[in-house]
């Protein structure tokens, strides 16, 4: 796109990420917001640096130009600002898992916003991978038996939180029109059509698929980063090889209902005897 904005855009990896020197949020045009959406679109993730002085208002300020903000259910908050979530690694915020967040609901977010406040003296890197990649690497027929699935996706946290969606296996991006994999390591539980031995040996390909090195990016951060991510076409993994302090500041963008291909097959039903696992949960309490 045409912009007059003085802004440095460098490419993080080849498989995506792209990291924009030059806007400041807490003053942040139409345009600017422009040209960050447009490479969120082309790059599915986008670092914004040196936004060392972002205020709280600011920061819900450009959550709140992509959609909706959550008031998350049960996550800690920043103190008069019910809409930002503190991630702290002091209180359990690590999550050295590959995940899409929290597609157990049935309309998952669309974008995470995160500045990262505190950072140890080394580590602590974020990996993203590409699902639109992911996807299209795929053999043709592996690619037309996915389109015709679903995925069950699903959490735990004790007895004060649950939560279950059906969601395909292969989404349609609402924007772009492309098709990318959707389902993550630390959420998706099963896929219906297939039996339970079927499902978790298709499901641990694509997870191990996905996470391969040449879907994804590394960011190394500096105090004051800011990220945004579009949570419909990627995952993401806080690499946990730090000590000391991690401290980040997220805005959940509220969703969309993800859609694909309708099922070709209805869910499977075991014999009459046979045995059919429940929902399997591998969320942690804290991510």
């Amino acid at each position: 796109m045409t912009t007059s904005i003085a802004a440095e855009v460098r490419l993080v990896s080849g498989a995506l990420g792209a990291e924009i020197h030059g806007i400041d949020l807490n003053t942040l045009t139409d345009e600017g917001f422009a040209l960050i959406h447009d490479l969120l679109l082309k790059h599915q993730v986008v670092f914004l640096a040196g936004q060392t002085g972002l205020t709280p208002q600011a920061h819900v300020a450009f959550g709140r130009r992509f959609g909706e903000v959550e008031l998350h259910p049960y996550l800690p908050r920043l103190d008069g600002h019910p809409e930002i979530v503190v991630i702290d690694s002091a209180d359990g915020g690590k999550v050295d898992v590959w995940h899409t967040d929290m597609t157990f609901h049935q309309s998952p977010p669309i974008a995470s916003i995160l500045h990262l406040v505190q950072l140890p003296e080394v580590g602590g890197d974020t990996m993203w991978t590409n699902q639109y990649r992911v996807y299209e690497a795929l053999s043709a027929p592996m690619r037309d038996l996915l389109d015709g699935l679903t995925a069950i996706h699903v959490i735990r946290i004790g007895t004060e939180f649950t939560s279950r969606a059906e969601h395909p296996v292969v989404r349609v991006h609402p924007e772009t029109g492309r098709r990318s994999l959707y389902v993550n390591r630390l959420f998706t539980s099963h896929i219906p059509q297939l039996t339970r031995n079927e499902s978790d040996a298709l499901l641990e390909h694509l997870f191990a698929f996905s996470e391969s090195p040449q879907f994804t990016c590394r960011y190394r951060w500096r105090a004051g980063d800011v990220a945004v991510w579009d949570n419909r076409v990627t995952q993401h993994y806080a690499v946990n090889d730090y000590e000391g302090l991690r401290r980040g500041q997220r805005i959940t963008v509220l969703g969309d209902h993800p859609t694909g291909n309708p099922p070709r097959w209805e869910h499977y039903v075991p014999a009459p005897g046979q045995r059919y696992w429940p929902d399997r949960v591998n969320a942690v309490e804290s991510y």
